[in-house]
């Protein structure tokens, strides 16, 4: 049962008659006590039952962060009875979900729609937490109350920010294959055509056979690798929590790995991708040529930063288990020395021995502009303390670069693409 603002109001008025009645108060307060409640129960009695409502579903299910969601809820009221109240979809906090309540207003055999909108603030699920109806009597006193399951999930995906810097990376592939108007011929070792040579072509394209067949020189000519693999590996271990700037690692991670899976499935790859830290998270596997980044951004949506030291030892046995073709592993996580050191590196071997490795990293702005402070005592030993840690990332890149493998090393609105032109790099130097 619920009491609305009408009855506190007449309740106060009772309460001020039995004041001004003098030697009579007590017969009068016994008189309005039980006038209010019957006119209560009353109301109670006559509202429409919301238990008897029936209610569905329909509406967005998924959306980008910073977008805003419309979810709507469709009240019928199969009674002979008018239904006035209120009606409140509930969602978590996180969702920002509004209104909070609405104005419901269902006559017999009637159906009424309410829209609520979300705009979520943290990726994952959005999981409803019930529609509460709330139905009012007809004197506006009181009513009954009843909150409903009728189940829906929106799912919050990766904001995908580093969209932007898609078509300018197409046209650096486009340029390698020859398919840009400027014409520039690529230097990969896929074999692509014969033609006649002209002054500046390199000497060793020249296919002598062809040339003997002909009256003039005959050079090869080539592309970029097609429809080679790829597996992007994103560490959610404990180092992927930490936060550059306003947002997680993790989250500057995936927007990374988003522009160079949509990048490589442009380019003709096969894209894998794996979340891994004690233990695969999300897995998504090549089912053919093409964009992979749908079901890349549905996999990465719920992933959360596990407060666990990766296990290093089981990431190369999934990333070894995944076929005994060669390809390109890149593995998203952070130039941690004392982690590396004593996980990926010792391993590092066995993974470089069949794969080709390029590790990248988000690093932070913030230390190197501790590194440049001098003001005061604090300042300087906050420098020192930037410095040492900037001088150990610098080394565990130069071990990693040692070891065969390429790192990429960038601020968080750069390393989305200088990850991706170190793709194209790799592709151009016909190293996938």
């Amino acid at each position: 049962m619920v009491v609305t603002g009408r009855a506190a109001l007449l309740a106060l008025l009772a309460t001020g008659a039995v004041a001004i009645s003098g030697q009579i108060g007590a017969t009068v307060a016994y008189v309005c006590v039980g006038l209010v409640v019957l006119l209560v129960a009353s109301d109670v009695v006559l509202a429409t039952g919301p238990k008897r409502m029936r209610l569905s579903r329909e509406g967005d299910t998924s959306l980008r962060l910073g977008e805003s969601a419309g979810v709507y809820v469709t009240v019928a009221n199969p009674t002979g009875r008018r239904l006035r109240g209120s009606v409140r979809d509930a969602w978590p906090p996180s969702a920002h979900a509004a209104p909070g309540s609405q104005p419901l207003r269902v006559g017999p055999g009637e159906r009424r729609r309410v829209r609520t909108a979300l705009t979520p603030t943290r990726r994952g699920d959005a999981r409803s937490a019930g529609v509460t109806v709330r139905s009012i009597g007809p004197l506006g006193l009181a009513g009954r109350q009843r909150t409903l399951t009728v189940p829906w999930t929106v799912r919050t995906l990766p904001p995908f920010h580093s969209r932007r810097h898609l078509p300018g990376k197409l046209s650096r592939l486009r340029e390698l294959e020859g398919q840009h108007t400027a014409m520039v011929r690529g230097q990969g070792s896929e074999f692509d055509s014969l033609r006649d040579y002209v002054p500046g072509d390199d000497v060793r394209s020249i296919d002598w056979r062809a040339t003997a067949r002909n009256d003039g020189v005959v050079v090869r000519t080539w592309r970029p690798e097609r429809d080679r693999r790829i597996l992007v590996v994103l560490d959610t271990g404990r180092t992927s929590a930490g936060r550059v700037g306003d947002t997680p690692r993790l989250d500057h991670a995936m927007d990374a790995a988003l522009l160079l899976t949509a990048l490589a499935g442009r380019a003709g790859d096969r894209v894998d991708f794996m979340a891994y830290d004690r233990r695969v998270r999300a897995q998504v596997r090549a089912s053919g040529r093409g964009s992979q980044v749908h079901r890349v951004v549905e996999a990465m949506a719920p992933l959360e930063a596990e407060l666990v030291e990766s296990d290093p030892a089981g990431l190369v046995s999934s990333v070894m288990a995944q076929g005994r073709a060669r390809r390109l592993v890149v593995l998203l996580t952070d130039l941690n020395a004392t982690s590396l050191e004593e996980g990926l590196l010792p391993r590092l071997p066995v993974l470089s021995s069949r794969h080709l490795l390029m590790v990248a990293a988000v690093k932070d702005p913030k230390v190197e502009e501790m590194a440049a402070e001098r003001g005061s005592t604090e300042a300087l030993y906050r420098a020192a303390s930037a410095e040492r840690t900037l001088s150990e990332r610098h080394r565990i890149s130069a071990e990693l670069r040692r070891m065969g493998a390429e790192v990429v090393d960038a601020a968080p609105d750069r390393i989305a693409p200088a990850l991706a032109d170190a793709y194209i790099n790799l592709k151009a130097q016909g190293r996938l």
